[in-house]
């Protein structure tokens, strides 16, 4: 997803520049008679305002409809992935109509393909049960991909000569089970399931002697507690969620060990259209945990800007903080600071190794309280980098 669709974003730039043109050109433009266009040129004319009415109403509220899904399809580039054509989609619908108090349920996808064969396929999102009783949160996503791989640890994730290429297939998948116990309490068992086949590696001596290919199955509980008044976009509340998984041998491939998930979040308004929100989580993994189910640091979420994985160990710490502003209409801005760092143990953990993060992003309201979301993040040592995703980081 961080590599998705920046030419999506002139699209949109495109369909507001047009829709707010002056009413002379708009005349000028009507005044041209059917002799004068080819067949061509007036579907590609009627093409163009399709795509333009389209996004106009993407964000409206469509109560009438079961299920209100739109998508948004769009080319990129990067050195490391070369030309590609990704696609985001994001819906919204209720189990029971009738329900208008609580918040409706949310999914969204995501695809990708490039001309150097990397591949990319995922959902995610919240199914809520009628009246609050409870929901389901969901991810899966799978992938072909050509990364970069500097091996386990601080210190080799730290040096820039360590860099080397892996080919390799992922497969990850979760689900918190949660039912609601007292006023904005939930409790439930989680499952997840994680496969990694690292077919081609420059330098396997970095994967440390484990196995290229690795799989893992784990169970666990989850608590969390949400007051956010809009998931995909809190302005208010707090979210906390807490996750102890095990992942014995008889339920892996030889990687025993057990990870214990936390996440705190908090929003408030400042001011006209301004939300501060505040960021802190961690994954620990006590036992054998394999290359590929490390703590890693950087996602679309947290260290914006950081190549994911390139700082990988048992554990990890990471917190931030973003303001957000509305601009205009459906317009805004965002701007962040952050911390984060892995470690082997909890005596590694020195300021030194504090890796910072900051940056600054673009907001357009794609659905009804769902912003896709463009940042650009920075880190250590010139670390920089595109995010491309729906809703917001936390």
């Amino acid at each position: 997803m961080t590599r998705l669709l920046l030419a999506a974003l002139l699209m949109l730039c495109t369909a507001k520049a047009r829709a707010v043109a002056p009413v002379g050109e708009r005349q000028d433009t009507a005044t041209i008679t059917t002799e004068q266009q080819p067949d061509t040129v007036k579907k590609k004319k009627g093409l163009i305002n399709w795509v333009l009415n389209y996004l106009n109403n993407t964000n409206k509220n469509k109560k009438h409809k079961k299920f209100d899904f739109s998508v948004l399809p769009g080319p990129h580039f990067s050195s490391d992935t070369g030309f590609g054509l990704g696609i985001i989609g994001m819906g919204l619908y209720r189990q029971d109509r009738r329900d208008s108090l609580s918040q409706p349920s949310n999914v969204s996808i995501f695809g990708d393909v490039t001309t150097k064969s990397s591949y990319t396929v995922g959902i995610f999102g919240t199914h809520m049960f009628p009246y609050g009783k409870g929901r389901i949160e969901y991810e899966v996503s799978a992938n072909y991909f050509k990364e970069k791989f500097w091996g386990i640890g601080y210190e080799l994730g730290n040096e820039d000569s360590n860099e080397s290429e892996m080919t390799r297939w992922k497969i990850d998948a979760k689900a918190n089970f949660l039912w609601q116990v007292a006023r904005n309490i939930y409790i439930g068992p989680t499952l997840t399931y994680d496969y990694a086949y690292a077919m081609e590696i420059d330098r396997p001596e970095l994967l440390a002697g484990m196995d290229p290919l690795v799989w893992n199955i784990g169970i666990g509980v989850t608590l969390a507690y949400d007051s956010r008044d809009i998931m995909t976009r809190p302005t208010k509340g707090i979210y906390a969620t807490v996750t102890q998984l095990f992942r014995p041998k008889f339920l892996s491939n030889g990687y025993d060990y057990i990870t214990t998930d936390f996440r705190f979040n908090t929003y408030g308004r400042l001011g006209k259209g301004a939300v501060i929100g505040g960021d802190l989580r961690g994954t620990l993994n006590f036992g054998n945990p394999s290359w590929a189910m490390m703590s890693l640091l950087g996602n679309s979420s947290t260290m914006r800007g950081y190549y994911k994985g390139r700082y990988r160990d048992k554990h990890k710490l990471e917190a931030q903080v973003e303001l957000r502003q509305h601009i205009w209409r459906r317009n805004g801005v965002v701007a962040w600071v952050g911390v984060g760092t892995v470690f082997d143990k909890f005596s590694s953990i020195h300021t030194d190794r504090l890796l910072p993060n900051w940056g600054i992003g673009y907001r357009w309201e794609f659905k009804k309280n769902g912003n896709i979301r463009l940042d650009y993040g920075f880190g250590k040592s010139g670390i920089q980098g595109f995010v491309f995703n729906i809703n917001e980081a936390f």
